[in-house]
C-alpha cells in the first residue's frame, strides 16, 4: 500500500506540473525555432570543409600546372643559354679572326700596285722621250710623296677599324657571357620552383586521395555522408508540413508498424475510432506526412505522423532529410520491438541540429503479457495474486531489459545514454482524456511533462 500511495503522490505531482506547463504555454510568446539557426551553422561549417576539400584539389591542380609551366620554363632557359653560350663561341671565332688579320691591310697591298703602275708608266713615258728626265724626277717625287702619305692614312684607319671591330665583339662576347650567366641564374630559379612546385603538388595530392579513401572506408564501414539541407530544402520542407511560426511542432517518426499513429491520437485525448484520429492499421497505412492539430484551439501544439522508415520507399539513412525532420521542434523517436540503425540515424541528425529527441518505446501493456507468458502465467488456472505477482515481475523485466538494450545500443552508435519511455497508449490516453492515473503508469506523465517543458523551453520567451 504504501509503495502503491507513493506513485500515486508522485503521479499527482507530475500532471499538476503538466497542467502549469500548458498554461505557461498558452499565455506565452514564442520564439524562432532554434533548429532552423543550427541548421545554417551546420550547413556553414560543411560547407566549409567542402570547399577546404575542393580549393585542395584546385590547388593541386593548379601546383601540377604550375610545375608543368615552371619546367617547360626551365628548359626554355636552358635552350636560351645554350644559345648565349653559341653566340659567345662565335664571337670569340670572330675576335680571333680579326686579330689575325691585324698583321697585313688589304688597302696597302692594293696602294702599293697602284703605285708600281704609276711608277712603270712614267718609266715608260721618259724612255720614249715624251718628257724631261727633271719633270719625270719632280712628278715621281711627287706622287711617291702622295702614295706614301695614302699608304699611312690607309694603314691607320685599317688598323683602326681593326680596333674597332675587336672592341666590339669583346662587347657582344661579355655582353653575351652576361647573357648566358642571367639565363643559367633563371634556369637554376626555374628548376628551383618547379621541384617546389613538384612536391606541394604531391603533398596535396597526397592529401586529397588520403581523405578520398577515409571517405570510402566510412562508406564500407556503413557510415554515410553528412547531408545538410539547404535553404530551398528547408523552405520546401516548411511549406510541406505547414509550418507555422506561432506553434510547436511535434513529429513521431519510427519503423513501420511501431504506433505511431496510435501514440498521436493518445497525445491529442482521442481513440483510434474517434472522427478526426490519425489512421492506423497493422500495415503502414501512412505514404505521406499528416498533420493533426490538437483538438483543443487552446493548446498551439500540432502532431505529425511520418511515413514509416525501413520500407523499401523510405532507406533508413536518408529518412531524416527525405521527410524533413529538421524543421520539428522536438522529434519522438517511437520503436516497438527492437532499436534499429533507422533510430540510430535519426538520433544522430537530431544531435547534429541539437534537436531534441524522446526514445519512446511503445505497446507496454501487450510486451508485458507476452512476458508474463514466459514466465508461466495462464490466465484460466492462475488466480489473482498469482496474475498480480506474475504483472510486477514481468514489468520490471521488461522496463529493465527496455532500458538496457537502448542503452547499449546508444553506446554502440558512439551516441550519448539518454532515457527510454516506456508508453502505453491506452494508460496515456485515459490520463490525458479523462485525467485519471492508471496503477499501470509507467512513463506516460513524465513523457508528456518533459516534452511540454522542453517545448516551452525552446520556444516561449520567459
Amino acid at each position: 500500500m504504501g509503495n502503491v500511495a507513493s506513485v500515486t503522490a508522485r503521479a499527482i505531482v507530475v500532471a499538476k506540473a503538466i497542467i502549469e506547463v500548458v498554461r505557461f504555454i498558452r499565455d506565452s510568446h514564442m520564439r524562432e525555432n532554434p533548429t532552423l539557426r543550427n541548421i545554417n551553422h551546420a550547413r556553414n561549417g560543411h560547407e566549409y570543409s567542402q570547399r577546404v576539400v575542393l580549393e585542395a584539389r584546385q590547388e593541386a591542380e593548379a601546383a601540377r600546372q604550375d610545375a608543368d609551366q615552371a619546367r617547360r620554363a626551365a628548359m626554355e632557359a636552358f635552350r636560351q643559354a645554350a644559345e648565349a653560350r653559341r653566340q659567345v663561341e662565335e664571337a670569340i671565332v670572330r675576335l680571333e679572326q680579326a686579330r689575325g688579320q691585324a698583321g697585313g691591310s688589304p688597302g696597302i697591298d692594293a696602294d702599293n700596285s697602284q703605285f708600281r703602275a704609276d711608277r712603270a708608266f712614267w718609266l715608260a713615258q721618259a724612255r720614249q722621250g715624251q718628257v724631261q728626265t727633271s719633270e719625270f724626277n719632280l712628278e715621281y717625287e711627287t706622287a711617291f710623296s702622295e702614295t706614301t702619305r695614302g699608304i699611312e692614312i690607309s694603314e691607320q684607319r685599317s688598323l683602326a677599324a681593326i680596333e674597332e671591330d675587336i672592341e666590339r665583339v669583346e662587347r657582344e662576347a661579355e655582353a653575351a657571357r652576361q647573357v648566358a650567366r642571367e639565363e643559367a641564374e633563371r634556369a637554376r630559379s626555374a628548376q628551383k620552383a618547379a621541384e617546389r612546385i613538384t612536391r606541394e603538388a604531391s603533398e596535396k595530392m597526397e592529401a586529397a586521395k588520403h581523405a578520398q579513401q577515409e571517405a570510402e572506408a566510412r562508406l564500407r564501414e556503413g557510415i554515410q555522408p553528412i547531408i545538410i539541407p539547404s535553404p530551398e530544402e528547408v523552405a520546401a520542407a516548411r511549406a510541406k508540413v505547414q509550418y507555422q511560426d506561432g506553434l510547436f511542432h511535434f513529429a513521431v517518426a519510427g519503423v513501420s508498424g511501431s504506433g505511431k499513429s496510435s501514440l498521436i491520437n493518445a497525445f491529442r485525448g482521442l481513440h483510434n475510432k474517434d472522427v478526426g484520429a490519425a489512421r492506423t492499421g497493422i500495415v503502414e497505412t501512412t505514404s505521406t506526412i499528416d498533420r493533426y492539430p490538437d483538438p483543443n484551439p487552446r493548446n498551439p501544439f500540432v502532431w505529425y505522423d511520418i511515413p514509416g522508415a525501413g520500407t523499401l520507399q523510405q532507406s533508413d539513412w536518408l529518412y531524416f532529410n527525405s521527410q524533413g525532420l529538421f524543421v520539428f521542434d522536438c522529434i519522438i523517436i517511437l520503436f516497438d520491438t527492437r532499436f534499429t540503425t533507422t533510430d540510430i540515424a535519426i538520433l544522430t541528425n537530431c544531435r547534429r541540429f541539437q534537436i531534441p529527441t524522446y526514445i519512446v518505446r511503445s505497446k507496454a501493456d501487450a510486451h508485458i503479457r507476452n512476458v508474463m507468458r514466459d514466465l508461466g502465467y495462464e490466465s484460466e488456472s492462475d488466480g489473482r495474486a498469482r496474475r498480480t505477482e506474475l504483472y510486477n515481475a514481468a514489468r520490471e523485466q521488461y522496463i529493465t531489459e527496455t532500458r538496457a538494450t537502448v542503452q547499449r545500443n546508444l553506446s554502440e552508435a558512439g551516441l550519448p545514454d539518454q532515457r527510454a519511455y516506456i508508453v502505453c497508449n491506452t494508460t496515456l490516453l485515459s490520463t490525458i482524456k479523462s485525467l485519471t492515473l492508471s496503477p499501470k503508469t509507467i512513463d506516460e506523465l513524465e513523457l508528456m511533462r518533459d516534452l511540454l517543458e522542453e517545448a516551452r523551453s525552446r520556444r516561449c520567451v520567459p
